[in-house]
């Protein structure tokens, strides 16, 4: 219990710097600012990863900004199942997407980690890395065969140390990261529904996967580990051996690494603008300006090296546009000097829908005390707790996405002709062993993002997502302020092809849902209007406007910076340096030439891998001119 309270109970690191005299200079003073190698903005999922790599150089010298405090600090980031409880909180940025017209014109809820190991901090923690064959393909489009699979795998196994776990010994652990600062396996609680619905899946044809993160590829049913048309499983999770969340923070910004003296880390810095210069015809970063706050001094710091742009996949096209690099008649409009016209910043957005399928619980064992209503179920969160603490397991160990299963939307067994006569049109996957749909499980429902709860009922929830959208959307600047929320449309559903994918994904769980063992688990005698038991009997019109009212993120958008040739809309070159401009970087979820048909925090993360190993090699070879 005490190696768990000492991982729960972190408080922020001393090392931490959050006096923003202390690295920069304030704009307007006459002294030079401060000079860094390397200046990294985001602390989150990839830019923890790059702070710590490119500091082990004791010749560089390395800055990481982050907005928002220590995530490792917060009890409510540890706690596996408690991270929906910092959603609408002063840590998580609360965005809400432009009214979505394919959507019943509703504005969804976008929530952003802002906190050191950003969404790594706030996710879910299902370590599924995508499929072979997004890689390949992420290969194919830029053009460089580092990052297609054969290569790029290297670099997951690079990031994790997989635990092993005699409950689960056909996975082959051979094959898995022995060394890695991120430590992933089967150590979530997971409810027997979500058993049960392992089960399901392979009496439909959905063949058990021991492992989704190999060569073999990702479909079929598992848990998900916290972290061939078809694959089921219990999830892998960003997990340690005492049920605490692993995020790129705790893994990487270990109190070693943060005791180098080459690398500073600031909080409370949000970055305004890319500071360049023009030479010629040359445009150069020469560094970055920051603020605590919108009315509070800006700071400004230079770089050396680089710059290298982490901010995440909604911020990270903000802040280029902020600084003059994006489209340029769009940055006119905002009143924004332009610096140079880059067309594909803020655009390509792409992002996970998911639709939600809601069930009464018939044994009444669904942990609805996590977010207590009353004195009961604050006396069983209470019990839990003290579970939770003194053997690591029960409900608090739970990720929440317990098991998924992943498939094919043409898959014949799970969708005959017979049933699904029509063609869907413009296969959007990456390879023919690469799924579009994911069928995962929560061990009770829910509304808004955890805000509606389903008070005094037992429930289960199963959750189709697509995982290859051909719906695309962008970033675009509000105004000129960069304390002003960006304007962001992922125009979900508007492409048809992905509203006929997800019926089928839907009508799946509900045939599912009324097969054994999974149907013994659920009450489909009752009739209450806010559950699905009679969803069944809909037409597809009819669940068709559901999946319209439902659709809400998954949290993965991506794209919006991304790596791809300049002819085809790219914004970074395949060493992820900003075209057209010396000195700049991306290197987070928006330089996704394709969204993963997976969950993206691992192509993150191998992502960082992948850029520190290229930037090291760029030094290797200046030195030896």
């Amino acid at each position: 219990m005490g190696l768990l309270l000492r991982h729960l109970f972190v408080g922020t690191n001393e090392k931490y710097i959050t006096d923003p005299a202390k690295v920069g200079r304030r704009v307007g003073d006459a002294q030079e600012p401060e000079e860094y190698d390397f200046i990294i903005v985001g602390g989150g999922t990839a830019g923890c990863v790059l702070a710590a790599r490119l500091s082990e150089d004791p010749s560089l010298k390395v800055l990481l900004l982050e907005s928002g405090i220590s995530g490792k600090s917060l009890i409510l980031t540890r706690i596996p199942v408690a991270y929906s409880l910092l959603f609408h909180g002063k840590h998580v940025y609360d965005l809400y997407t432009e009214p979505q017209t394919s959507a019943q014109g509703k504005k969804k809820y976008w929530p952003r980690g802002k906190m050191l190991g950003g969404c790594s901090s706030i996710n879910a923690q299902m370590a599924q890395y995508g499929a072979p064959g997004d890689f390949d393909q992420w290969g194919d489009i830029i053009k460089d065969d580092s990052w297609s699979w054969k290569n790029f795998s290297r670099y997951f196994t690079k990031f994790e140390t997989f635990v092993a776990d005699p409950e689960y010994p056909d996975v082959n652990s051979a094959v898995r990261g022995k060394t890695g600062p991120v430590r992933v396996g089967y150590h979530s609680t997971v409810s027997q529904s979500s058993k049960d619905f392992i089960k399901t899946c392979m009496k439909f044809g959905i063949p058990y996967s021991a492992d989704f993160n190999t060569t073999n590829g990702t479909r079929g049913v598992n848990r998900v580990r916290l972290n061939p048309f078809s694959q089921c499983l219990n999830d892998m999770t960003y997990m340690d051996e005492t049920r605490t969340r692993v995020s790129s923070e705790s893994a990487y910004l270990t109190d070693d690494v943060l005791a180098r003296p080459n690398l500073k880390v600031l909080l409370h810095a949000s970055v305004t603008k890319i500071y360049t210069e023009k030479v010629g015809e040359v445009v150069r970063t020469t560094g970055v300006e920051f603020a605590k706050s919108r009315g509070g001094p800006r700071y400004r710091v230079r770089s050396k090296r680089e710059v290298i742009l982490a901010a995440g996949a909604v911020h990270s096209p903000q802040i280029l546009m902020l600084s003059g690099i994006g489209p340029a008649e769009h940055l006119k409009k905002m009143k924004v000097p332009v610096v140079h016209d880059l067309p594909g910043v803020g655009s390509h957005l792409v992002d996970h829908p998911v639709v939600d399928v809601y069930y009464k619980n018939k044994f009444n064992d669904s942990p609805t005390f996590i977010k207590p209503s009353g004195p009961i179920s604050a006396i069983k969160l209470f019990g839990s707790g003290i579970e939770y603490l003194f053997k690591q397991r029960g409900a608090l160990a739970t990720n929440f996405g317990e098991s998924a299963a992943f498939c094919r939307s043409d898959d014949p067994t799970l969708f005959p002709k017979s049933e699904y006569p029509e063609v869907i049109q413009q296969d959007s996957t990456s390879a023919s062993d690469s799924p579009d749909l994911e069928i995962f499980t929560t061990p009770l429902a829910y509304k808004d993002h955890g805000v509606y709860m389903f008070s005094g009922l037992h429930t289960f929830s199963v959750h189709v997502c697509l995982l290859r959208p051909l719906s695309t959307g962008t970033i675009r600047l509000k105004s000129a302020d960069p304390f002003e929320n960006p304007l962001m449309d992922p125009r979900y559903l508007t492409a048809p092809e992905d509203v006929a994918r997800i019926l089928r994904g839907l009508k799946l769980i509900l045939k599912m849902g009324r097969a054994e063992p999974l149907s013994i688990r659920l009450d489909h005698t009752n009739k209450n209007p806010l559950l699905d038991h009679q969803l069944h009997l809909k037409t597809d019109k009819e669940l068709e406007a559901i999946i319209r009212e439902r659709v809400e993120t998954l949290y993965h958008p991506t794209s919006t910076c991304r790596m791809a040739p300049l002819a085809e809309d790219g914004v970074v070159d395949s060493h992820l340096r900003v075209y057209g401009i010396k000195g700049l970087r991306v290197c987070d979820a928006s330089i996704f030439p394709k969204i993963v048909s997976g969950h993206t925090a691992g192509a993150t993360l191998a992502s960082a891998e992948h850029l520190a190993d290229i930037i090291k090699a760029e030094i290797k070879g200046e030195k030896r001119l």
